[in-house]
């Protein structure tokens, strides 16, 4: 992986990080996801209508039928995540999809796409998956279902969280094949993507107003932040493919869950702090040996 590529993904997953902490602490639910993409719509407005203005009339049916799905693909990957969070442990759904999702994106890369991925490379998308399953809370997280109820809700949070992954392979697919094949600025597919997530969210805030503004009252901050920040980390993702391959990029990204557990945020409330260590050190590690490999 080229240093470039490198210092963005560091850089990615150091804000990825911290909007995770913000959004984790608003606890909210789709009207929260639709307050977040009407930031951003807004804050970005002038950048993005100013590459649009130059870029999008040049776009034929195949670049915007890629932003559509991408953005349908974002939504349905939040909407997934939310589901699982209420019928299971978030320490059983949040460590599954997001250990599961770049593996598969570098599955994907590798035999549909033509990538190549080395001996080391593939000995560092192994470490960032086994890291990112530790940082959550290692084997804990299905030892301690005692009963039949609390196995149950361990078998949903794998299901949703392995299809809350296929959700992140699968956007991470698309994104990448947008801004590496057909050479689409990445500031513009994620904001014209996000087109698609308010269309579809909107109406979770006008059948209720009042509660809606309530919720807006409560949650702003938190919108504001994770609006205005979010996109810069995963645009920042999307160059990042453009001089890198998707395989080396999507398991890098996880780099996140390091700086979650080095800022002290904790995404997971359980877990062992001993795993946490341990699961940090093999991101580390497992991220160096995708950037020598």
């Amino acid at each position: 992986m080229p240093g470039s590529a490198l210092a963005l993904v560091l850089l990615a997953g150091i804000i990825h990080a911290s909007w995770n902490i913000a959004a984790k602490k608003a606890a909210g639910d789709a009207r929260f996801a639709c307050f977040t993409s009407l930031v951003m719509m807004v804050v970005w407005a002038p950048l993005g209508l100013w590459l649009a203005l130059e870029q999008v009339p040049h776009w034929d049916a195949h670049a915007w039928g890629l932003v559509a799905i991408s953005g349908v693909l974002h939504l349905a990957y939040y909407v997934v995540l939310l589901r699982g969070y209420r019928k299971a442990d978030l320490t059983v759904v949040y460590p599954l999809a997001r250990g599961s999702g770049p593996l598969l994106s570098c599955l994907v890369a590798v035999f549909f796409l033509g990538e190549h991925i080395s001996a080391l490379g593939a000995v560092g998308v192994g470490g960032v998956v086994l890291g990112v399953f530790l940082v959550a809370g290692g084997p804990k997280l299905w030892s301690q279902a005692q009963d039949a109820q609390q196995k149950l809700r361990v078998a949903k949070g794998v299901r949703y969280g392995l299809l809350t992954g296929m959700f992140i392979a699968s956007y991470t697919v698309v994104d990448g094949y947008a801004v590496k094949v057909l050479l689409l600025s990445p500031i513009l597919v994620d904001y014209m993507g996000n087109f698609v997530r308010v269309a579809i969210l909107s109406p979770q805030l006008l059948r209720n107003r009042p509660a809606a503004r309530a919720l807006w009252q409560r949650q702003w901050k938190y919108a504001v932040l994770v609006g205005t920040i979010s996109p810069v980390s995963y645009v920042l993702v999307l160059y990042a493919m453009q001089v890198a391959p998707l395989s080396h990029v999507a398991p890098a990204r996880e780099v996140s869950m390091l700086f979650a557990a080095l800022l002290g945020g904790h995404l997971l409330d359980e877990g062992d702090r001993l795993a946490r260590v341990m699961g940090a050190g093999l991101i580390a590690c497992g991220v160096a040996a995708l950037a020598l490999g």
